[in-house]
């Protein structure tokens, strides 16, 4: 969801939802995330910083991991994220041959669409991939019980480009890997359905044998 009213969430209905979250599974039972909820002012703060950054042109803080492989990814992941971009780039009016649509693009990130909660996930630096799916295990969990508690949510990688903003914030260890951000709220009424990405049919990612 790419699109929230600003309306508070219940913070009992947070801490429920949470509560519910950390029985999602984890290899060893490790339970590798480390999150922080931010909300009100320090949330609004670290909005405007973001904003700020973003609409200068900031190239962002170094990365911690790379959003994306270097390598070619492949026809069939090239054109579902040119279909995901195009639908995004229509729903906020913005041309894909704008020279200032990076900025525009990441100013509206650095919203978080509107959002009144954000959850910040944080890994080890030392754990190994088998930790990093673990930590998307959880954020899963969070996402679809927020949708059982009518929430919305969207998972922005966005925020490692202003990590020190974020943790600056949240204060945690300079040495945390700072996997994403959650946004989270109601969804804007206006915009029910226009602020979703279409999905690639079962039959192009699911195969059945026997």
């Amino acid at each position: 969801m790419r699109a929230f009213d600003g309306a508070p969430v219940d913070r009992s209905t947070l801490l429920r939802v949470l509560g519910a979250a950390i029985q999602a599974p984890s290899s060893g039972n490790l339970q590798p995330w480390r999150a922080v909820l931010v909300s009100g002012e320090p949330l609004a703060r670290l909005k405007a910083a973001a904003v700020e950054r973003a609409r200068s042109g900031d190239q962002g803080d170094p990365r911690q991991y790379p959003m994306y492989p270097d390598e070619p990814w492949g026809d069939r992941y090239e054109e579902r994220f040119r279909r995901a971009a195009a639908q995004r780039y229509a729903f906020f009016g913005i041309d894909r041959d704008d020279p200032d649509r990076p900025r525009k693009v990441a100013a509206l990130n650095a919203t978080a669409f509107g959002a009144p909660a954000v959850l910040f996930c944080y890994v080890e630096p030392t754990v190994g991939p088998g930790q990093w799916a673990d930590v998307g295990m959880f954020l899963q969990t969070v996402m679809l019980l927020l949708r059982a508690e009518g929430l919305h949510s969207c998972p922005q990688v966005m925020w490692t480009m202003f990590r020190e903003d974020v943790r600056r914030t949240v204060g945690v260890s300079e040495d945390l890997v700072l996997l994403c951000g959650l946004a989270i709220g109601h969804e804007h009424p206006d915009h029910s359905g226009l602020a979703r990405t279409g999905r690639a049919p079962v039959h192009e990612v699911v195969s059945f044998v026997g």
